[in-house]
């Protein structure tokens, strides 16, 4: 297995993966990096039983799940102030005047959908963003994340809920 074709291949999925789940560019860049770091290292483990797509998830997965306890552990000794009046921007003139409403409607809508889901605790954002912005099968999930079958459908279905209760106000009857 060529390593710099895995890269190319699957550096723009696994990249788009982990900014969903940690909502942030840098910090999903920096976890990219680190998944193919660990992919490399581990290469000779890798035994072919799953595809190297979904491998690569499950290594993806991990790291971001490392990064969230991290994140947990450093806020505990970490006390965050709230930003004062002087931190915040202030946007003047968010909409261009010349773009159609319909436009506009649909990026208020995908800004929502991301809000969303980002706001999923973290056992079913993982799910929802796999299957449903990545198109994994739940065999797949559950190789990726090293839950059971059963256990992917029921986080998808729970986690769609939460999805539908959340944009509830946003959905066309």
């Amino acid at each position: 297995m060529d390593f710099n074709t895995v890269v190319e291949k699957y550096e723009k999925p696994i990249f788009n993966l982990i900014y969903r789940l940690v909502g942030d560019r840098d910090e999903a860049a920096d976890l990219t990096q680190e998944t193919f770091l660990a992919a490399y290292k581990s290469l000779s483990e890798f035994r072919g039983e799953a595809s190297v797509y979904t491998w690569l998830y499950r290594i993806a997965v991990n790291k971001c799940k490392n990064a969230f306890k991290e994140r947990d552990r450093r806020r505990l000794y970490i006390a965050q102030d709230a930003p004062s009046e002087e931190d915040l921007v202030q946007i003047s003139n968010p909409v261009n005047a010349g773009e159609p409403a319909a436009e506009l409607e649909r990026k208020e809508l995908k800004a929502q959908v991301e809000k969303a889901i980002s706001e999923l605790p973290f056992e079913y954002r993982i799910v929802a963003v796999l299957r449903d912005l990545h198109g994994l099968a739940y065999s797949e999930i559950s190789e990726a994340t090293g839950l059971s079958v059963d256990v992917v459908r029921t986080r998808i279905a729970r986690a769609r809920a939460m999805l539908r209760r959340k944009l509830e106000p946003f959905l066309v009857e």
